[in-house]
């Protein structure tokens, strides 16, 4: 069996553990077993402790899996979660194949004009900077590993790239 991490930050919506058990169920269809953050069992006193805690048990699924299901969906605001991007980071760093999906693949200038209701020819967004214009659907450190619209299909892509 082959362990996927579910990175995304499903784990802060209000049914999360919903949300986890799906991607599970679609895993496993897959033939995969997805690891959800929300596994974790975690005890500590303070919340520095805490998120120290949270932090150390998703690293250590990371480095048990075999690959990394990220969703990089925008998260409160235009960008992915900060903090999956850091696994999709970690992941990447120890060799780990990785699959990201979200909803919109359009390139990231095209995205950014929308978001921010910008003149179809804008080279900078509101603040002033420059808007990044590679064709690519999100920031050019991650973009290749965007594959899919949504779990599913970044699934079918994980199945036919895992050897058996």
């Amino acid at each position: 069996m082959k362990y996927l991490y579910l990175a995304g930050p499903d784990v802060f919506y209000p049914d999360a553990l919903e949300r986890g058990a799906h991607l599970k169920r679609l895993c496993a269809a897959y033939g995969f077993e997805g690891l959800f953050p929300l596994d974790n069992t975690i005890a500590a006193a303070s919340p520095l402790e805490t998120a120290r805690a949270i932090r150390e048990a998703n690293l250590e699924l990371i480095r048990r899996c075999d690959a990394v299901l990220a969703n990089l969906e925008p998260f409160r605001g235009f960008e992915p979660d900060s903090g999956t991007v850091f696994e999709v980071g970690y992941a990447a760093a120890l060799g780990k194949r990785v699959v990201g999906y979200a909803p919109d693949l359009r390139p990231m200038g095209e995205r950014m004009r929308d978001f921010q209701e910008l003149d179809a020819a804008s080279a900078c967004d509101r603040e002033g900077l420059m808007i990044e214009e590679f064709g690519l659907s999100h920031n050019l450190m991650f973009a290749e590993l965007v594959r899919a619209h949504s779990a599913e299909a970044a699934l079918r892509l994980l199945r036919g790239q895992m050897p058996a």
